[in-house]
This record gives structure tokens, sequence and C-alpha cells, in this order.
């Protein structure tokens, strides 16, 4: 189940808001704004829609908290994927066939240490969701509803199943761990595995412990972040089996993680624990969010921020093309400071954050593009902007008249950014054990000459999609001196228009495994960008 559109007439802050536009496809909305923007007033409209479906169950929302002016009608309709209106209350075919169409937690829901000393402290029904809040502004208590859940459904396979004991702790705590090692990493130092889940007993709370590098840590003494992350997935471990066509809505889930965290969260809440046919809705101003949702093509982002909610407003999914879809969690003032005496550098094939991790000291900042069509409309219509793009199949003089045109744009003076990664000289100054330049070199030839025929094959075709030689750089078809310089069998003559990306196989490589990191940190690659740059 996915919606398509909301519409909220006389409900919270908004006079009458439409959100529309929201594709079939869209797995995830991320709802950005400022604090106070309205974000979480559409969670409130969700919940009232699941308290008018669950009628009896739980608590049913006070239809005064929701209503904007009371002397007028208010309603929440919201339209999903197979044409079908949920209108709030006036929903009774959803109530009768007992359908879960709704799964929300709030922002007030980490607990800093656990309380229970029994099993069974709080009466619950997880099937009915009887243990949610009333309002998202409650505090949601159901954390040690869902450990006690899963414990009990761990001993019940202990007892219950022919399960061995490793598939048992392969089903309950493997998903936990696989996700912590995506989320956190594997390195000694932000590593974390959860170890055990022992249920309270005898007076004593739940034993909750982990492993993090090489100390055991009780779930009390993690660091904030790493309680928001283990809440939400216990979260998710014990319930999301009863919401397989349901839409989940999660009230700022990126609290006390940093950037690189709430982005490795998000991604991995949204491609490994919401089921394809559901849709998650998520609210949140955090940079991390809005990075994974402009990144991820099954993402939507509904912008909130700076809006009169007093007038009726009709909102639609951003464009992700402009880079204003940061402004809420960067401010450009801010953006600014930051890049203050920097040069932005547009890179074709996403390898931005090669070139930055080489060059970022040398006061450039590499961005992203697909290809060098859009490297070149990116500085024909931004001349703040540098772009740099491969030579591919370039002779020499049409470079010279592409640069003469169009000075912002750079070009490689090799086939292609592999090129520099694995010519010899670059290899060489890593100083490898065993590491022969001759005998690497010698491979090279002999991977270009096998590949002959269908190098020259491509030439022609690659060429006739060259954006440049339709804004005004000719082409007169001439390709005999790139074939010229191919027959040769001296890297420099030929090594400029191989296509080391496609053709060459790495086999003399294998043994020293190489990683690109360290390829784009010789002295050699740094200088040859550099000197193309400047």
């Amino acid at each position: 189940m996915k919606i398509r559109s909301i519409q909220l007439d006389n409900f919270k802050r908004f006079t009458s808001l439409r959100i529309e536009d929201i594709g079939d496809d869209v797995k995830l909305v991320l709802l950005i704004g400022s604090n106070g923007s309205g974000k979480s007033s559409v969670f409130d409209a969700f919940e009232f829609v699941n308290s008018s479906i669950q009628d009896g169950i739980g608590t049913r929302m006070n239809e005064e908290y929701c209503v904007k002016n009371p002397e007028k009608k208010f309603s929440a309709a919201l339209t999903i994927n197979d044409g079908s209106i949920l209108r709030a209350p006036d929903i009774e075919l959803f109530r009768r066939n007992g359908q879960k169409i709704f799964y929300g937690r709030t922002s007030f829901r980490q607990i800093p240490r656990l309380k229970r000393t029994t099993l069974g402290e709080q009466k619950f029904d997880i099937i009915k969701d009887s243990d949610r809040p009333k309002y998202f502004i409650d505090r949601d208590e159901r954390f040690e509803n869902d450990l006690e859940k899963i414990t009990a459904d761990f001993l019940n396979a202990v007892y219950e199943s022919n399960d061995t004991r490793d598939q048992i702790v392969a089903r309950y705590i493997g998903p936990i761990n696989a996700a912590l090692s995506n989320i956190f990493g594997n390195s000694n130092s932000t590593s974390l595995r959860l170890t055990k889940i022992i249920p309270p007993l005898d007076g004593k709370t739940a034993q909750v412990i982990f492993k993090k590098g090489v100390s055991e840590i009780h779930y009390d003494y993690l660091s904030a972040g790493e309680k928001e992350v283990f809440n939400i997935l216990i979260n998710l471990l014990s319930r999301s089996s009863l919401y397989q066509d349901s839409i989940y809505f999660l009230d700022e889930i990126d609290l006390h993680l940093n950037t690189a965290l709430q982005y490795a969260l998000l991604k991995e809440i949204t491609e490994n624990w919401i089921p394809n046919n559901c849709q998650l809705w998520v609210a949140s101003h955090s940079l991390g969010f809005i990075d994974y949702a402009h990144d991820n093509e099954q993402a939507a982002i509904v912008d909130f921020d700076d809006l009169d909610f007093d007038s009726p407003q009709v909102l639609t999914p951003l464009s992700k093309e402009k880079l204003s879809v940061y402004d809420v969690a960067i401010p450009k003032a801010t953006i600014s400071k930051i890049l203050k005496g920097y040069k932005l550098v547009v890179v074709e094939n996403k390898n931005d954050e090669h070139y930055n991790l080489a060059l970022g000291e040398d006061h450039y900042l590499f961005l992203p593009a697909n290809n060098n069509r859009e490297v070149f409309l990116t500085i024909k219509n931004d001349k703040e902007k540098l772009g740099l793009r491969d030579k591919d199949y370039l002779r020499p003089d049409e470079v010279e008249s592409i640069q003469a045109a169009f000075p912002d744009l750079k070009i490689l003076s090799f086939y292609a950014f592999e090129n520099y990664l694995y010519h010899p000289d670059n290899i060489e100054e890593l100083q490898l054990p065993g590491f022969d330049k001759a005998a690497y070199t010698k491979a090279i030839v002999e991977q270009k000459n096998e590949k002959m025929l269908s190098i020259v094959g491509e030439i022609g075709t690659s060429r006739s999609h060259y954006i440049e030689f339709k804004e005004g750089i000719k082409n007169n078809g001439n390709i005999e001196p790139i074939i010229d310089a191919l027959k040769s069998d001296l890297l420099a003559d030929f090594y400029q228009y191989f296509n080391v990306k496609k053709y060459f196989i790495k086999t003399y490589l294998k043994t020293f495994n190489i990683p690109i990191a360290s390829l784009v940190s010789t002295t050699w690659f740094r200088n040859n960008i550099l000197s193309i740059l400047k």
C-alpha cells in the first residue's frame, strides 16, 4: 500500500494542505522543513485516520486536538495506490475488514535505561498495537514491550521448535547485527554487535549486552545515538511482520546521529526493513536523510519550510536536480562560509569522492555528474564552476578547440579517470614489494593489442555522442590520428586513447589488492590532475 496524495482541511495548523504527485513507485517520502513547520502534523493525520480505523483499540485521538477552527468542519483524506480514499472518520470499509494500514512511531521514544524487573509488567496486545501513544506529542513507551516480545519469541523457538540454537540466534539476533554492521561499520572504534538478550528475572532488569571492540557493554551504557538505532531495529523486528501492506511513519529517527549515520540508518531501514509494497514516511531536517533521499530513485522529498499554512497550500515532491533540496539542512549562508576559497569542479561518472580525497586540501571541491554531457551543461549554465571531463576519443586539436571555446571545461590528458589510477608511474610510486614496472607495462600493451579491433570499432560511435560537437566544435570525422596512436606499442602514444576501465583486465595487479584510496593518494596522481585544473 502506498499513498498517492493527501488532503487535510482545517486540520491542526493547516487551513488546506494538499500533497500530490507521489508516484506509485515511491517507497520513501521524506518531509523536510525547519522545526515547527508542520511535518509532524501530517503524522498526526495518519494517526487520526489510524485511530478511526482501529476504533475501540487503544485510545482514539480526540477530535478537538485535530481541528484548527472549531466552527468549521475538518477532515483528513488520503488517496492510496489502488484509488481508494481513506477519509477520517468515515472509513467503515477498512474498519470492517481489519486491515492494518498504518504503523507509526513518535519522536519521543528513547528509553535511557531499562526499568522492568519482571515480565508482563505492562499489559498490551502487540497484534492490535494497543500500546501505541494517543498523540504524536506523547512519549512512545513500546521499546521494552518490543524487547519482551522478541524474548518471548526466542524462548518459544528454543522450547517448541526443532531448530538448532544457531538457527534461532540467526533468526532473531542475525538481522539486528547485520543492520548494526551496515550502519556503524566494522572497525573496532565504531562497530556494535548484539551478543545477549536475557529477560528481566528475579527483580533484575533485562540483560541486553553488546560487544564494542573487545568490550562488553550493557544497553544502559550505550550512547544516545546507539540506543536510537537499536530501539528502531528492535521495534521493526518485533512488529513489521504484522504490517506487510502498510504505511510506516517514523518521526525524527535521526536524533543523536551524525550525518554519516543518518544516511546509513535511513538506507538500512528503507532498503532492508520496509517491505517493497509498503511506504515509509519520515520527517526530518537532517542532512544525512536529505542526502539519502536525494540519491534514492524511489524516494520523494516534500518541503514544508517557510510556508504560510493559514492559506491553502499544494505541495509536490522537489526536483532533485536542484541543490536547493539541501537548503533546510545547510543554509546558503553556511554553505558560502564553508566553501569560501574553494573552486567547485564537476566531474563525470560520480568520481567526486576520489578526487576530493586526492585534492581536497588544494581548495578544490569536486561535485558528481553522471556523464560528460552533464558536466558540459553544468559549466555552460553555471559560470562559477569548472568542469572536468574524460578525454575519451578526442584528438589534441579538438581538445584545444573545445578549451578555447569553453575555458571552464577542463579535459583529462588520458582516456579516463581510471587511466591515471592504473598508470605504471602511479603504481610505481606506491613501492609495492614485487612490483615490476616493465612487466606491468608489457601486460598493458598486450591487452591493448588483443582488444584492438573492438577499440577501433567503437571510436566512431563514441564520438558521435560528444555534446561539444553539437555546440559549435567541428567534427570532421578524421579518426586516423587516434588509430595510429593505438597501433603504437609506446605507452606515451596509445595510452591516451586506451579505455582502461573497459579493456584492461588487471590480472597483474590482483596479488597486490590496491584500494582506490591508495591509488589517488600519490603525488603523481595529484600533480597530474592539478596541472590540468590550473
